[in-house]
């Protein structure tokens, strides 16, 4: 078997601004297995978060190559390898060689039923809060839009956007970024703004306050959680968990760490980061069992791939199997 591996660069729309940055490309990088002239793909984005970069990503997948070379067997490198955005592009592609193998889709080979359409947030990213009102407006006929904040003028940015929107469901993400000492009345104050539910208000490490904390509206773990063994420990801080293949290392451990969120009665959320449909596939999967789907990154980009998902405004249609699994 043979692992080709490669970096891509693929513009944004405009500029996407999270509380650690802004953003006007990203950089994914795929992963190809190769085999009796059978191929898989994966694609998966490294997040300076977490320590990871492209050229990080391409090395550690340029060694498995090696490994593969020397007569490796591919599942014991993908156990042996940490979770995160690296093992996700092989994760990924070593699912998508299985479909091609096998002559397969996806759910027949996990044994669930077949995907259908499911409904995506779409994020507002943060700006002033007359542009994001404004961006909020251009997208009222979504129906549920992530809103981004930051440290400051939180109640201002949810209210412009609740103004522009007035009907869509709103979900808020904090991305680590609120002050402790303010927790308790942002809370309440997106409660008031109907706010259904917000992520990762704190650091993650430095959340052990939402245990003590009334909570008005589900808080649902991000950055806090990577992989199943995470989730039992964060059972008295948060009501959800946001499951990022990315995060997990790809759909295996993904669908594990859903199973668990379940066992606990978490509300569970499926979120992406960047990237093209080719990423996006795959969470597809997951998702089709989500309480919210985050998987609008696609429609945040200038571009997309050939046979890339189908978005309906909001709605993810079940892709091709030119394009995945």
């Amino acid at each position: 078997m043979k692992l080709t591996v490669r970096s891509e660069q693929w513009p944004v729309t405009g500029r996407f601004t999270t509380s650690r940055g802004s953003q006007t490309e990203v950089e994914v990088v795929v992963g190809t297995l190769e085999a009796d002239g059978v191929t898989g793909r994966g694609e998966a984005t490294p997040c300076g978060r977490y320590g990871e970069s492209a050229a990080k990503s391409v090395g550690e997948l340029e060694d498995i190559a090696s490994e593969l070379r020397r007569g490796k067997n591919i599942n014991e490198l993908l156990a042996g390898m940490a979770a995160g955005a690296t093992r996700n592009a092989l994760d990924a592609a070593c699912w998508d060689f299985c479909c091609k193998q096998s002559g397969q889709r996806i759910t027949e080979l996990l044994g669930l039923p077949k995907l259908q359409p499911v409904t995506t947030t779409y994020t507002i990213s943060i700006n002033t809060p007359e542009k994001m009102e404004a961006s909020a407006r251009d997208n009222a006929h979504r129906p549920l839009l992530k809103v981004k904040t930051g440290r400051d003028a939180v109640i201002a940015s949810v209210e412009a956007v609740r103004r522009g929107a007035p009907e869509s469901v709103l979900i808020v993400d904090a991305n680590e970024a609120w002050p402790a000492e303010e927790l308790t009345d942002l809370l309440d104050a997106m409660a008031g703004l109907g706010v259904r539910l917000v992520e990762q208000p704190l650091p993650a490490g430095r959340d052990a306050l939402l245990a003590k904390t009334r909570r008005p509206l589900p808080v649902v773990a991000d950055e806090s959680v990577h992989v199943a063994s995470d989730i039992e420990a964060l059972r008295d801080r948060y009501d959800g968990v946001n499951l990022k293949l990315d995060k997990t290392g790809g759909l295996t451990e993904a669908l594990r760490a859903r199973k668990i969120a379940g066992e606990h009665g978490m509300l569970f959320m499926c979120g992406c980061m960047l990237g093209t449909s080719l990423a996006m596939a795959p969470a597809m999967v997951l998702a089709q069992t989500a309480d919210v789907v985050d998987l609008d990154a696609p429609l945040l980009l200038a571009g997309d791939r050939p046979d890339a998902i189908v978005y309906n405004d909001s709605e993810m249609r079940p892709y091709s199997s030119l394009l995945w699994g």
